[in-house]
């Protein structure tokens, strides 16, 4: 490198923000009134400059044209003009104990008539007028401003305002300040377990784990290890006929839930199937049982495949008048919502798979008259798929109900997907939610080197304000309904998402803006209703004040060992932060999803992995010495600290290097796991509120669950749950196998 270059990189890492003459720019000025950044701060400190053609390629997903200099003039004096002839914005946020006032953009002698219906259908009958006031704005000069009154109750309440023939509506949200910690966890520090619920089978099972397993879990895991919850996978809807997705992350919906996890034999038609039709179901159980006892990876397809006739032999049986009542009670309750997802579905089974090339979804939409005749053409199975969603619903229900019944102070705790698939139901019955020409991601960081683009749309920012972020609001609620506790994978994207336009790598992307103060108070609403609890996924390229803003709003944030260094350093090698420096606001655990188990990340096998995939841009040999040097670290801390005898240390050093004799590696498990509950133990000794455990951890798991920057290169979320020496471990031993029983004791202590 030359001198130049490096002052250039001196110069470069130094920087902190836009110099005065980029800002003046007009396309960085319609950028930024756009709500899309122009720079960031990647996670190594580094400051980046978005590149033009990405701002002008992520403007015109957001319908805004800045093709040339010509079209930047016209977009930003739109944008101005906009904001200025607004009557009242569309989504208006009050917090209660605050003084909250709401804009109206008309002259201050203005004649305003004033509603305001309240969420449960009555009208306030206070005066709304008697809070109107001559408000001066340095922008836009004298105008009305009208005070809410401080006793609205919390929800969500529409206003109309009406000046002469102009009559507007804005969705008023009314929230608490904050998301107050349920009693129980106010009381002391709770621990539970995170686990793949996919991955745990029984002789029940269909190939993979399902409701069934589920509940039996919670159960175990309250009873026999006191966990206070369980964290599970996504369990958002996924394509109604093989070949289905098998990434959790990637849904086709987040209203609904996945069908596939359905237990056929806890239907309660299924005890009184006549004898012909149980056979029936039985051999095509036998047909994918023999799975439940392989290692290998699984058969999702052939799993669904073999179920969904199951499935469709018991919806075809009569149900009893109460179960026909409870089923149409569900209907009305899922509104229209439901029959856009059993459309979409049905239209993937009659008419091909969406991805297809020029396939129905790009031909059709929710008003074509095929759309309509195909409904009228197979109701029935139209209705079998509002039915499994039903019969979900029931599953995932009694699974929290078995959860609280064992004494878990929160019992499940659900994962939110950042976003849905392109092709999915969401999609294409509502393409006004979605914005065009791009998918979400995350530039470079520690998980991936070369950044990632996970193919989801993006909400349209614009849609969700002039919609009162109904469709945000709702999918809370509905994961809330059989929760006690949410985490929002990449909550980042509460505040902003990495939006990639079509044709770009991951890196050239720009990050765009969302209202973060009206998606926590909607958190807040919905959490407060079920006294439930919200964790949000704050790792990776993360700014400062994200986890502050979250710790205000009573979110929790995440913390990870593997990561927690001190001062928050991001160079591997360097000392990790002692238990106490954890936040208390947080979910603390060893590991995540997108880390190997803590023993195959002691043995490094994930560096091999990487290798073998092509996955880093360093070579194998830095890569390797990185991790080892946090190994070191990692263990150092514990041994300083005496939770770890130094003995112990020198033991899996020995034991996990790569000329180490048989001799060296005779305890290598026993090492590893005294290791492994050596830094669980540490967690308990923090000050966070939630402490986690990962159930690949308490079986002795080696495999990797799921390696980002893969979809078919590596059996992602196919992996199913297996101890140290490979051998499947099912549902009913899981709570009895000494492994999990020692590391619950030492998270018990």
């Amino acid at each position: 490198m030359t001198d130049s270059n490096e002052a250039q990189n001196q110069t470069q890492t130094a920087q902190r923000e836009e110099s005065p003459a980029r800002l003046k720019r007009p396309l960085i000025r319609l950028a930024k009134a756009c709500g899309v950044s122009t720079s960031y701060i990647d996670q190594l400190g580094a400051y980046v400059e978005i590149r033009d053609e990405v701002l002008v390629s992520v403007l015109a997903s957001l319908g805004v044209d800045a093709s040339n200099p010509a079209a930047i003039s016209k977009s930003l004096l739109e944008t101005e003009c906009r904001q200025r002839e607004q009557l009242v914005p569309p989504t208006v946020l009050a917090i209660t104990g605050r003084a909250n006032n709401v804009p109206l953009r008309c002259s201050a002698d203005a004649l305003v008539a004033l509603t305001l219906a309240l969420e449960d259908g009555t009208a306030y009958a206070g005066d709304l007028r008697a809070n109107l006031r001559v408000h001066k704005d340095a922008d836009f000069g004298e105008q009305l401003e009208l005070t809410l009154p401080d006793d609205l109750p919390i929800g969500y309440h529409t206003l109309n305002v009406q000046v002469g023939g102009v009559q507007r509506r804005a969705t008023v949200i009314v929230a608490p300040p904050r998301i107050e910690l349920p009693e129980a966890v106010r009381q002391r520090q709770r621990w539970g377990w995170m686990t793949q619920m996919y991955s745990v089978r029984s002789a029940d099972s269909w190939g993979v784990g399902d409701y069934g397993d589920l509940k039996r879990l919670v159960g175990d895991a309250g009873e026999k290890s006191h966990a206070d919850f369980m964290l599970i996978n996504p369990i958002h809807a996924g394509a109604p006929v093989p070949p289905l997705q098998p990434s959790p992350y990637l849904p086709e919906s987040r209203r609904f839930l996945n069908v596939t996890y359905i237990r056929p034999q806890d239907i309660p038609e299924y005890a009184a199937l006549d004898d012909a039709t149980r056979a029936q179901v039985e051999e095509l159980h036998a047909s994918v049982a023999e799975a439940n006892d392989s290692a290998e990876p699984m058969d999702i397809n052939a799993s669904w495949d073999a179920k969904r006739q199951a499935l469709w032999l018991i919806f075809s049986a009569p149900r009893s008048g109460e179960r026909e009542a409870a089923f149409a009670e569900f209907k009305r309750a899922a509104g229209p919502d439901l029959d856009a997802f059993a459309t979409w579905c049905l239209a993937f089974e009659v008419w091909g798979a969406p991805w297809e090339e020029n396939s129905w979804f790009f031909r059709t939409d929710k008003n074509s008259p095929a759309v309509a005749a195909l409904v009228r053409d197979h109701h029935d199975m139209f209705e079998f798929q509002r039915w499994l969603q039903w019969i979900a619903d029931e599953q995932v229900a009694a699974a929290q109900q078995a959860a609280k019944d064992a004494g878990m102070a929160l019992g499940l705790m659900q994962d939110m997907a950042v976003g849905v698939h392109a092709l999915g139901a969401d999609v294409w019955w509502s393409p006004e939610r979605f914005a065009d020409g791009v998918t979400v991601g995350a530039p470079p960081d520690f998980y991936n080197q070369l950044g990632q683009d996970w193919g989801q749309p993006p909400f349209s920012p614009q849609y969700l304000e002039s919609t009162g972020y109904r469709v945000y609001r709702e999918m809370v609620h509905n994961m809330f309904a059989h929760a006690g506790a949410l985490r929002i994978d990449h909550v980042l994207g509460l505040f902003r998402l990495w939006w990639i336009p079509r044709g770009c790598t991951a890196c050239d992307g720009a990050y765009v803006t969302y209202n973060h103060e009206v998606m926590l108070s909607i958190l807040a609403i919905e959490a407060s209703r079920a006294n439930g609890v919200v964790i949000g996924e704050d790792l990776g390229t993360v700014p400062e004040y994200v986890s502050k803003v979250l710790a205000e709003h009573g979110v929790l944030g995440t913390a990870v060992e593997w990561f927690s260094r001190v001062d928050n350093s991001p160079n591997a090698g360097d000392p990790y932060a002692p238990p106490e420096d954890y936040r208390k606001y947080a979910l603390a655990s060893v590991t995540t999803h997108d880390l190997p188990p803590t023993a195959g990340y002691l043995k490094l096998e994930h560096v091999d992995l990487r290798e073998e995939l092509n996955l880093l841009n360093e070579p194998a040999e830095q890569f390797r010495a990185e991790v080892q040097a946090e190994i070191d670290q990692m263990l150092a801390l514990l041994v300083s600290r005496g939770y770890l005898p130094q003995e112990v240390a020198d033991g899996l050093k020995a034991a996990c290097a790569p000329d180490a004799d048989d001799a060296e590696t005779a305890d290598r498990e026993a090492l590893i796991q005294r290791v492994v509950e050596a830094m669980h133990v540490m967690l308990r000794d923090s000050p966070s509120v939630l402490v986690q455990a990962a159930l690949v951890d308490g079986v002795g798991e080696h495999r990797t669950q799921n390696q980002p920057g893969t979809s078919w290169e590596y059996p992602n979320w196919r992996i199913p749950l297996a101890d140290e020496t490979g051998r499947v471990v099912h549902t009913e031993e899981v709570f009895e196998l000494p492994r999990v029983q020692s590391l619950a004791a030492a998270l018990n202590r």
